[in-house]
């Protein structure tokens, strides 16, 4: 999402960005930019700082021996990027992630890769406990850059209403 100047005094601006409820439309795609290259340092580093020790995200003789050939990207990390993509558009002004469902990793992510991605809004409605809230549902789907899918999920955020935000 590209920020929009809003003048919050004369001849003073302030960049705001984020959606608030009334801006999301079930059926409305965000694609999200840019992309990321995932390197080797960003893998192995996340896979050994998340303590995680399967040798096929860091052990590039024992990688080889598997069916990938190669180290596999750690599929947390595709979806901690995917998700941080996702925030300018989805959940930039969120009050709270309510849940994440539905986490489908579909394809391996190797070093080198180019991964995008989008989300769709597939459902909102109105808070039932806090009014000047509502909750809105996407479903992110990441790609490589030639196209191909390699995860999907689900998640539903709160949002504020428009003129009950933070940032308001």
């Amino acid at each position: 999402m590209v920020a929009v100047a809003k003048e919050v005094a004369p001849g003073r601006w302030r960049a705001e960005a984020g959606r608030c409820f009334e801006d999301f439309r079930v059926g409305d795609i965000y694609e999200h930019r840019p992309g990321r290259t995932i390197s080797e340092a960003d893998n192995t580093w996340f896979t050994l700082l998340t303590m995680n020790q399967h040798p096929l995200h860091f052990d590039a003789a024992y990688a080889a021996t598997t069916e990938f050939g190669r180290p596999v990207v750690n599929s947390c990390l595709t979806l901690a990027i995917v998700a941080g993509m996702s925030v300018a558009d989805v959940s930039q002004r969120a009050i709270a992630n309510l849940g994440w469902t539905d986490i489908r990793l579909t394809a391996p992510v190797f070093v080198g890769d180019t991964i995008y991605a989008e989300s769709e809004v597939i459902a909102t409605r109105q808070s039932r406990s806090r009014p000047a809230q509502g909750i809105v549902t996407v479903r992110t789907t990441g790609k490589k850059s030639d196209g191909s899918v390699f995860m999907t999920y689900e998640r539903t955020v709160l949002v504020p209403k428009r003129g009950h935000g933070v940032a308001d």
